[in-house]
């Protein structure tokens, strides 16, 4: 889902800017001291106008040689001075602002890890990833160079403008007639940018998103054949973002223009004045030297105006982007404790239980409905029920990946809203459907499951999950697996994901259809090792099929986001048609749910004999599988 941007009414660059104050606090003494060496070095600049009027007014009109040498050994010592400070002033603020760059990635960094699902479920990745990389990178060269400008041509041209009208005053006021223009003329930039700068950075968001989904995707676009669709929809963006880019340019080109033309003619209209007097006697020529050069020192300082006001900007947006990241809610720790809602209440509980997703739309009917299961100390509760019946989403609610919108869970009595969300997910461990590795290795993987594990629990973990073809890896548990674990095949990957889940020895344990992608004979030794560990735990597994329901020790039916049945498998393949469907994969539809059936149902396994009402387990007559215990 792409993030749409709403500019604010009350939007203000210098508002936004001033937010980076906690970060820059720490190395101000840096700035500002890089700052007055810059401004140092600025006014050095406006010294060498009067050297050139005291050379003129001196040594050329008394046809002094060697004061000219004089001079000209002052002018050179005045440069090399001013070039030595602007470098100084540079090496000052280098290391600090890439402190201040780091420390603001490190903590967004850290606060994605701490917001709730469902603000990753809204935001897509590119856009937080341009937030982190180029948004920050914005921010540091406008420490480093706009910000500081800003401040020095300000003084500088203020400082030159005394100059000028202590030379003449009457030619300063003839310089200073652009201002009020050159005011309304930055002003009005300032807005039209502003909106500007902020389409063309979430743009750039976009294309980042589309870039990491293709080389994510790139199985799935090479094996439909779909490089052009995708290439067409990735020039597609590129080319709104280059028409962006394109009005962008030509706003600094207008502003550029603009405030380049006034300048010039007001410094010609003083020449012609200046030169007048000039003839008439009443200025040196001298001092019409020394305030024509001052003036020219002025034309960077004033000519920077717009392109120092754009990186502000664009500044200024990518503060309020990475902000808006950051003034996202971090998930809700309590950290307190809740008395037990009954002693004899153990194990993992739901009273009514509701849930409805943050974005979803107003009066929309709940994904889950009150909820009300008991799953008891020690019990495998198997979930089951039709695609889109709220399996996964209930079983996201027990480690508090998502908050349940009404009712509570309790395990042993206690409610998990009121434990620190660290101890919870010490309690309560998970494996998710679709297993996500990281670019690890494999030990590293597996033992992110359990905090302090070590090489005994590695091992044991993979034995359970029948995970032991790590050690024919080229390292061994050290082999890196790759991004995304892609490296490995889905098979591999589902079983080290199972180690993850249960390296820790959980007390409760949630497994979202953890075989799926596992071949019958070595699904059938996971499930031989995995009995052994959910004999150990209390455990809720999500099941799509029969082999996975006969892991539980009861089972849970839930249809229209509510618990319809709960019994044994037996129980419910003789008295529910719609689990007695489910289980037996056939095309018809069920009655209504909960109903008793009226002709019998064919067990899980088992087929119809032909020209009979009689049915026979598949493979009655075959050798068992090797390693089966079923």
């Amino acid at each position: 889902m792409r993030q749409e941007h709403v500019e604010p009414k009350d939007r203000s660059a210098v508002r936004s800017l001033l937010r980076l104050w906690p970060y820059v606090r720490p190395v101000r003494a840096r700035l500002f001291g890089a700052a007055l060496v810059a401004v140092v070095a600025s006014c050095l600049g406006l010294v060498i106008p009067l050297v050139l009027k005291w050379i003129v007014d001196g040594p050329v009109a008394d046809a002094d040689p060697g004061g000219v040498w004089l001079g000209a050994l002052y002018l050179l010592l005045l440069g090399i001075a001013e070039a030595v400070l602007f470098g100084v002033r540079r090496w000052m603020v280098a290391r600090p602002l890439a402190g201040v760059e780091a420390s603001m990635r490190a903590d967004l960094y850290r606060h994605l890890q701490r917001l709730p699902v469902a603000f990753h479920d809204r935001w897509p990745s590119g856009q937080l990833l341009s937030r982190g990389t180029t948004d920050l990178m914005m921010v540091r060269m406008f420490l480093a160079f706009p910000l500081t400008f800003l401040l020095v041509n300000t003084t500088t041209i203020l400082a030159g403008f005394v100059v000028l009208l202590f030379q003449e005053w009457t030619l300063g006021l003839v310089l200073l007639a652009p201002v009020i223009p050159l005011v309304i003329i930055c002003s009005a930039f300032e807005t039209k940018y502003a909106k500007v700068a902020r389409r063309a950075q979430d743009q750039v968001g976009d294309l980042t998103t589309v870039v990491e989904e293709s080389v994510l995707g790139i199985r799935i676009i090479k094996g439909f054949g779909r490089h052009r669709s995708q290439s067409d929809a990735f020039r597609a963006l590129a080319g709104k973002l280059r028409t962006t880019e394109l009005g962008k340019a030509r706003l600094l080109a207008w502003i550029w223009t603009l405030i380049t033309t006034l300048p010039e003619i007001a410094i010609g209209a003083a020449l012609v004045f200046g030169t007048i007097e000039v003839a008439d006697g009443g200025l040196s020529a001298g001092t019409l030297v020394a305030f024509l050069s001052t003036a020219l020192a002025l034309r960077w300082p004033v000519e920077s105006i717009g392109f120092l006001l754009a990186m502000s900007q664009e500044a200024a947006t990518a503060t309020e982007r990475y902000f808006e990241v950051m003034d996202a809610a971090e998930e809700e720790d309590t950290g307190g404790t809740a008395a037990p809602a009954d002693p004899g209440a153990g194990g993992m509980v739901f009273e009514g239980v509701r849930f409805r997703y943050p974005d979803a739309e107003e009066g929309s009917a709940p994904v889950l409905d009150r909820i009300d299961l008991h799953v008891r100390p020690g019990e495998t509760m198997a979930l089951v029920g039709a695609t889109g019946s709220g399996k996964t989403t209930l079983t996201s609610l027990v480690p508090r990946l998502y908050e349940a919108t009404a009712g509570r869970i309790t395990l042993d009595g206690e409610d998990i809203t009121a434990m620190p969300r660290a101890r919870l997910r010490e309690l309560v461990s998970v494996a998710f459907e679709e297993p996500t590795l990281f670019s690890a290795s494999v030990g590293e993987n597996v033992l992110m499951g359990a905090e302090g594990a070590g090489e005994e629990e590695l091992l044991r973990a993979l034995s359970v999950a029948q995970a032991d073809f790590v050690h024919e890896l080229p390292h061994g548990t050290d082999t890196e697996v790759g991004e995304q674990g892609l490296s490995l095949s889905g098979g591999q990957r589902q079983r080290l994901a199972l180690a993850r889940a249960v390296v820790g020895r959980p007390r409760f344990l949630v497994l979202d259809d953890p075989l799926s992608a596992l071949d019958v004979h070595t699904e059938a030794l996971v499930e031989a090792a995995l009995r052994q560990v959910l004999a150990e735990t209390t455990a809720v597994v999500v099941a799509h099929r029969p082999s996975t329901v006969m892991l539980a020790d009861r089972v849970a039916l839930l249809s229209g986001g509510r618990v319809s049945a709960v019994g044994t498998h037996q129980e419910l393949l003789r008295t529910n048609a719609e689990y007695a469907w489910l289980m037996s994969g056939a095309a018809d539809a069920p009655g209504p749910s909960g109903g008793e059936r009226d002709e019998p149902v064919p067990e899980p396994g088992a087929e119809a004999l032909p020209g009979t009402g009689l049915t026979e387990p598949l493979g009655a007559n075959a050798p068992a599988e090797e390693g089966s215990t079923r």
